[in-house]
């Protein structure tokens, strides 16, 4: 039993359904919460505004929670392993819990901290936390890993099955037991994007635990049972909104399933598609977060070896065009504004744009995904690499090399009325509905009556949809069938 200890917070900016929290709580007598910022991180290419954005506000929301409890978050900054030591020699901790990344870079900077908090004499112990069931948890009988979801999700299934896990009770084994704010020492205020050369944005997602559970709960009781019908459709509010949480980890993945669990088992047996959908989402992310252990190099390489030999085009004007949303294909250009401007885009958009970027431009996927990276308030390597992998067919279990979204159709079917690209593009706002996905086909005098002119308006399709196809066929196949 330790007289005190620290909980170390990274991703998990939360005091419910904790597990660092909750094993501290129930090896010590007294706990103090810290997280630390990294000056290097913050100002570098990995970041971006949305996700720092998100995190301060997740910080400032946790920090009145512990002050509303008597204590306080020590917040500082600078080198983890000194900056933790240090703070373990002022309220004399004899440990530091923390909770485990299974980002590669993560994985490499808490092994070099736990050396260095070691030899300053504390014990260090991690648990498992940002997944529901860890990376070797669900494999197959020989103990190797499943590279294809399916089975992956029926081994899954049938561990949750054999023994459900339920959320975490941290709180309750933490209250009283939390350092007196006056004994945490110095702690610094949550700082703006702006300190860090990041603009702040109102339209960016709001973070935070309380933001978190009330969009679970909002998702569960009114939007569920439309799942499978509504998350495809860019205009309307038909997915649950969780992805920052649960990359900030403002809510517990253990509370996100086992609240949709209770749900599923309130319906008939002929009324769980819809839940079953969104379970089979938060599968798939236990999923590529367990092949980032497995296989780390997908961090930095295709899984697919043979995708290596891809020849990609190099294409800075395409690429340019693509970020600013300005491709001429209306459903990409407003899925990119839409990213450019709230910090998130709508899964089945992630999809097309992906799509566009690295079979009709024939870009490296590690571009897109990169931007994304640096976009995104949920921002996730596994999510965010799985995804990109995926779409560009080099993956595992991805999507056929001569699977190539037609990204004008794509969006006559999920955005019918364009209503999202009316919302997102100014410029076709007046054009037909017939035409508002293929604007570069309106008649003359069609476009003369909506006050439309193609090129200063908006701008002609970048490339040919068919000739971009049979290219990225020619180029793909060209490498992947010599697997």
């Amino acid at each position: 039993m330790y007289s005190i200890a620290i909980v170390w917070l990274r991703r998990d900016l939360r005091l419910t359904d904790h597990a660092a929290l909750l094993a501290a709580a129930l090896r010590s007598d007294r706990l103090v919460l810290a997280f630390v910022l990294d000056p290097v991180l913050l100002r570098g290419p990995r970041v971006g505004a949305p996700i720092v954005q998100f995190f301060f506000d997740s910080l400032r929301v946790l920090r009145d929670e512990l002050r509303a409890a008597g204590s306080d978050l020590a917040l500082l900054e600078g080198d983890f392993g000194e900056q933790l030591a240090d703070l373990a020699r002022h309220v004399e901790a004899q440990a530091v819990f923390y909770n485990l990344d299974y980002d590669p870079a993560m994985r490499a900077r808490d092994e070099r901290v736990t050396v260095r908090l070691r030899a300053a004499g504390l014990a260090v112990h991690d648990s498992v936390d940002h997944v529901y069931a860890a990376a070797g948890d669900v494999v197959q009988q020989s103990g190797k890993p499943y590279t294809v979801f399916t089975p992956y999700r029926r081994r899954w299934l049938a561990a949750y099955e054999a023994g459900p896990r339920a959320p975490f009770d941290s709180l309750a084994a933490a209250r009283g037991k939390l350092l007196p704010a006056n004994a945490v020492g110095r702690t610094l205020a949550v700082p703006k994007p702006e300190t860090y050369g990041l603009p702040s944005s109102a339209r960016f997602p709001a973070g935070g635990l309380r933001e978190a559970q009330r969009l679970l709960d909002a998702f569960v009781a009114d939007r569920i049972d439309g799942y499978l019908d509504r998350r495809n459709l860019p205009a309307v509010d038909g997915t649950s909104g969780l992805s920052p949480h649960l990359r900030a980890g403002t809510i517990g993945i253990r509370t996100c399933i086992t609240t949709a669990m209770r749900a599923r088992a309130m319906r008939p047996q002929g009324a769980r598609a819809n839940i079953d959908g969104w379970i089979g989402e938060l599968i798939w992310r236990d999923f590529y977060q367990g092949l980032l252990v497995q296989f780390p190099r997908v961090a930095h390489e295709p899984f697919i070896e043979a995708g290596k030999s891809l020849e990609y085009a190099r294409d800075d004007a395409g690429y340019a065009a693509w970020c600013a949303g300005r491709t001429g294909f209306p459903i990409v250009d407003a899925a990119m504004i839409q990213l450019n401007t709230t910090g998130w885009m709508h899964n089945r958009l992630r999809m097309i744009v992906a799509s566009f970027l690295t079979k009709h431009l024939l870009i490296d996927y590690r571009a897109g995904e990169r931007y994304f990276e640096q976009h995104l308030a949920d921002a996730d390597l596994a999510a965010n690499n799985g995804g990109w992998q995926w779409s560009a067919s080099i993956g595992t279990d991805a999507a056929p090399y001569f699977r190539i979204f037609n990204p004008t159709l794509q969006g006559r079917t999920f955005d019918p009325d364009g209503a999202f690209v009316r919302a997102m593009l100014p410029a076709l706002r007046n054009v037909p509905d017939k035409y508002v996905h293929e604007p570069a086909a309106m008649p003359p005098l069609i476009a003369s009556a909506a006050g439309f002119v193609l090129g200063r308006d908006y701008p002609a399709p970048i490339v040919d949809h068919a000739a971009a196809r049979v290219r990225a066929i020619e180029v793909y196949g060209t490498a992947l069938k010599r697997r």
